[in-house]
């Protein structure tokens, strides 16, 4: 059975640079680049912390 596919959307969360981002895919590979989009372009730290927030806001896309 195929994996589902995941996304997470900087429009579900209040930035100051009034990010659009979306990202979908495999739940590793969305949580690897969310992780380096929050990181350079919102100024978080990569940590353990980080990732798992992130992978608790996961939605699965709706393809």
């Amino acid at each position: 059975m195929e994996e589902k596919r995941k996304v997470i959307d900087c429009r579900w969360f209040p930035s100051a640079n009034k990010c659009t981002l979306a990202i979908s895919g495999r739940e590793e590979e969305v949580i690897k680049t969310a992780v380096d989009h929050a990181v350079k372009m919102h100024g978080e730290k990569d940590t353990p912390e980080l990732r798992n927030e992130l992978r608790h806001l996961l939605k699965e896309a709706k393809d």
